[in-house]
Order: C-alpha cells, then sequence, then structure tokens
C-alpha cells in the first residue's frame, strides 16, 4: 500500500475517482488534503451516572447537538470533548482508503482534532466526524471553515466498499 503525494491526490480527482465537495485546489499539500471545520457540534451531557461502554451503546443517549452560524465561534473549555464534522463530503473509490490527522499547527495549542479512530474505509462517501479535545488550560474558540484537518489517502491491494452504521453520515 502507498500514500498518494499531491500530483496522484490531483489526478485521481480529475479522474473523478476521488470525490471532495467543496474542493478548490490549494487544498491539496504535499502528501493531503485539508479538511476544515463545520458549524454542527455534539457536546457531551453533564451526567451523574455510569454510561456502560459495551457492544450496544449509543452516543446519541448522552449528547446533544448544537449548530452555530457562520461568523460564530465554539468555544471548547479546558479537558473538554466534543464531536465536530468536516464541512467537505468526501467519496473514495473502493480501492483508495484513508487516515484523519490532525494539523500541527492546532496540536501546538493544546487541541487534539482527531483523537481516535482515524482510519476511513475504502469507497466511503460522507462528511468526517472529528473527535475534538481541548488539553490545553486555556478555553480555545473554534471557528466553523478553519482548515482543521487533514486527510491521507492511500491505495489498498484489492477493493471493498464501507457500509457500515456510519455509511453516509451528515452530522456530528
Amino acid at each position: 500500500m502507498s500514500i498518494l503525494t499531491r500530483d496522484e491526490i490531483l489526478k485521481e480527482i480529475r479522474n473523478g475517482k476521488i470525490e471532495i465537495e467543496p474542493f478548490t485546489e490549494d487544498m491539496v499539500g504535499p502528501g493531503s488534503v485539508d479538511l476544515s471545520l463545520g458549524n454542527r457540534f455534539r457536546t457531551f451531557r453533564k451526567l451523574h451516572e455510569i454510561y456502560d461502554v459495551t457492544d450496544d451503546a449509543n452516543f446519541h443517549e448522552i449528547t446533544n447537538v448544537v449548530e452555530i452560524s457562520n461568523g460564530e465561534r465554539f468555544v471548547l473549555m479546558p479537558q473538554e470533548t466534543i464531536l465536530g464534522i468536516t464541512r467537505e463530503r468526501v467519496k473514495l473509490p473502493p480501492y483508495i482508503c484513508g487516515w484523519l490527522e490532525g494539523r500541527s499547527r492546532f496540536a501546538r495549542l493544546g487541541l487534539m482534532v482527531h483523537i481516535t479512530a482515524g482510519f476511513m474505509q475504502p469507497g466511503i462517501n460522507n462528511h468526517q466526524v472529528l473527535e475534538i479535545a481541548n488539553v490545553s488550560s486555556v478555553p480555545l474558540a473554534l471557528h466553523p471553515g478553519t482548515r482543521i484537518c487533514q486527510f491521507i489517502f492511500q491505495k489498498t491491494l484489492g477493493e471493498a466498499t464501507y457500509s457500515g452504521k456510519f455509511a453516509g453520515q451528515e452530522k456530528p
């Protein structure tokens, strides 16, 4: 398996094999594509009871959706974790998978943009949910439209298409 560089990413996009909407060529770096933060977030309720983590666990039971208007910001307090979502929808062919990673400029602020579950299955067609945490000691304001993470593309051996629980997701 190999990582796609800028020229290969652009070739796959021009051939219609990778789709990113909305897309501008300046999003493409040497080995990844920057994705921006959307305006919908899922916050965790402040519960005073234990929530069991099992195969049947459902994050909807312990979270609320918050949507902010363009030009507004979402303040993430120290030690707080939320779910966000990318503005862009990413569609991959069955021979390309990928990895969602944070950007170092934000890691240096104590912002973890994608904590776990960074692997993106081949054949996905959705917005990417971001597991965002503030591990700093200061409140951080998140602004929709900020290029907050990067998608790294990788060719697979063989082909497959994801059709699991989160196929087609459009909100965090």
